[in-house]
């Protein structure tokens, strides 16, 4: 049998790039956030300076089942990246993705800290609150395409001009998988939230250091799904992605945390309703 060498070149080019972009992506945002706070900020390699230090620490965990959710949650993150590289099926990627989130939510469930338990809560909530937008998204994406293959999708004809209304909801999404306020309630590198660091309290040194690198992960990821609103030019496909990551920025900056109920409300009203309508309007 022979080795398709050229598709494991391929994989393991996302698998070690992908975190690289979303690492340089969170050191670009430190710097803009501290220039809109009229401060200095950290160097643009902050975010790789933090991970080396964090994989450099002792290990220490609550309980075993603790280390053994994180790998998860980084793993599933991986197999999304690929399936995504590979311009696979979007659905299956979609499942995927939860399946990560769930795999932090029981790794916070499984210790018993308050403020640990809350965030994985809240994080359920968040789920609950932005899934049926990303499958509407989804949706959306199959109405005009004609297929749920990130392969067609990716070689069609502009998606923005029949998903306008899918792409503002989406932004919705964007702020909340970057961990940006207002919906930064269930964990947050920021000093303000009541929570400390909510979901990840109980995590320390390289287990700490996986789940940021997870979130490197995700952030490249769904700053690429904003991109396939345009993603016949590779140029638009960048402005786009551009654009949900300012929104998200400036959203952090100018924005006050708001309380798990109003976000829920603000997500199945707004954001839903965005989808809905752009949805209905493709049937019209």
């Amino acid at each position: 049998m022979t080795i398709p060498w050229e598709a494991v070149l391929k994989a393991a080019a996302a698998v070690l790039l992908a975190p690289v972009i979303g690492a340089l992506i969170m050191g670009v945002d430190r710097r803009i956030t501290a220039r809109m706070q009229s401060r200095i900020g950290p160097p643009l390699l902050q975010p790789f300076y933090d991970i080396i230090k964090l994989l450099r620490k002792q290990p220490v965990v609550v309980n075993r089942i603790q280390v053994l959710y994180v790998v998860l949650h980084l793993a599933f993150m991986v197999l999304a990246t690929i399936l995504f590289v590979f311009g696979k099926d979007s659905l299956m990627f979609l499942f995927i993705l939860a399946f990560s989130t769930l795999s932090l939510v029981l790794g916070g469930m499984s210790v018993r800290s308050p403020y640990s338990r809350i965030g994985s809560q809240r994080e359920i909530i968040l789920m609950v609150a932005y899934e049926p937008i990303l499958i509407l998204v989804i949706v959306g994406f199959y109405l005009t395409t004609g297929s749920f293959q990130f392969r067609d999708i990716l070689n069609h004809q502009p998606l923005l001009t029949h998903l306008p209304l899918l792409f503002l909801a989406y932004l919705l999404v964007v702020m909340i998988k970057m961990q940006k306020s207002p919906f930064d309630i269930a964990t947050s590198h920021h000093a303000h939230q009541e929570l400390i660091k909510g979901i990840t309290i109980e995590y320390s040194g390289p287990y700490l250091a996986i789940i940021e690198i997870t979130l490197c992960y995700e952030t490249a990821l769904f700053l690429a799904l904003a991109g396939l609103f345009w993603s016949s030019n590779p140029w638009m496909a960048a402005v786009l992605a551009l654009v949900a990551f300012l929104v998200a920025v400036v959203a952090d900056n100018v924005c006050a945390r708001m309380r798990t109920l109003s976000v829920f409300k603000l997500l199945w009203t707004f954001g839903l309703g965005l989808a809905l309508t752009n949805i209905i309007w493709l049937y019209w």
